[in-house]
């Protein structure tokens, strides 16, 4: 009764944002497999499930009683992977090679139990191994890009780089999309980074239903997409796109990118000369960057943008010796 419910519940959400079978299952299964889910006649892999429900820009945490015990050790893997990654972005250079031999281990796991032919596996892979590296570093971004594409078009063969919103795309596409628009980011191609984000954040905007699953997600965009404009020295833009960020951050209690988000503010008040409104941003950036363990983004940040010795980083460090008991970073 639970499997028929849930069908039909894709079904209606289907019928009601526009969208056809074959739409839906484009990339993911035959469109045989949605007709016999939404009559209550087969319920497919939960990997699956989940891909219709984000891409129709539904809840997919809801489902656990559908797990088979191999379906839980790849959500398992799947989940503890991505937290590799994020450690990853935040660790300091020592301690990045022990990270990723450590997700790349889990990576090799989750190969081998998925089933051969799997897409949507086959996917996630290939776009966490671009994430987090080879062995002995990190992929240039050149291929990064080439590895995130390869993995888009797996499940989204149709997908138009120019024309994001007229596809529909699950979490790890969108996610691939904003590694793509990265990646073009570190090729210098700014113009086409800046055309991504700004297609993804409508984007999620738009489709979510639920923003309070993907506010992280739509915070991440903002804050890559800010960091872009800033670095092309448009501070109001890069402002604006920040502070929408940053109130999705403050209102579904998703603080991941927050520092970021506040440490982007703050720079561009800086170069705007306003250095009250930048002491302000900065004192709170660097408060939750020591709270969060997540320091070392900030001196990367720091130096790839101004350089150790600019003026920046003088009016930088003295800024953050007002606040007693927090010691500037060394």
């Amino acid at each position: 009764m639970y499997e028929i419910l849930l069908g039909e519940y894709i079904k209606q959400e289907r019928i009601k944002q526009g969208v056809t079978q074959e739409k839906l299952c484009e990339g993911i299964c035959e469109s045989i497999t949605v007709s016999r889910m939404e009559n209550g006649k087969q319920m497919p892999a939960y990997h699956r499930i989940r891909a219709f429900l984000q891409s129709l820009g539904l809840p997919d945490d809801r489902y656990f009683a559908l797990l088979s015990k191999n379906e839980l050790a790849i959500k398992t893997l799947e989940d503890e992977i991505r937290a590799d990654i994020v450690r990853l972005q935040r660790a300091a250079p020592e301690d990045q090679p022990a990270i990723r031999a450590a997700g790349l281990k889990k990576l090799d796991k989750l190969e081998q139990l998925a089933e051969e032919g799997d897409k949507i596996i086959e996917q996630c892979i290939l776009g966490e191994r671009a994430a987090l590296g080879r062995p002995d570093g990190s992929y240039s971004p050149e291929e990064r890009l080439e590895m995130s594409k390869e993995a888009l078009y797996k499940t989204a063969p149709q997908c138009d780089l120019e024309e994001i919103n007229l596809g529909l795309y699950t979490y790890e596409e969108t996610a691939l999309l904003n590694q793509i628009a990265v990646a073009y980011e570190g090729m210098g191609q700014h113009k086409k980074a800046i055309d991504i984000y700004s297609q993804l954040l409508k984007y999620v905007k738009k489709h979510y239903s639920e923003m309070s699953r993907y506010a992280g997600k739509f915070s991440l965009i903002s804050c890559n997409y800010a960091l872009v404009l800033y670095r092309l020295g448009r501070y109001d833009e890069a402002i604006e796109v920040a502070d929408m960020g940053r109130k999705t951050c403050v209102e579904y209690a998703h603080y991941q990118s927050l520092p970021g988000l506040l440490d982007i503010i703050g720079g561009c008040y800086f170069h705007k000369g306003d250095l009250e409104r930048c002491k302000e941003y900065y004192r709170d950036a660097y408060a939750l960057y020591r709270v969060t363990g997540t320091g070392f983004p900030l001196k990367r940040m720091q130096k790839k943008s101004w350089g150790w010795n600019s003026p920046f980083n003088t009016f930088y460090y003295r800024l953050l010796a007002f606040p007693p008991g927090l010691p500037a970073p060394t």
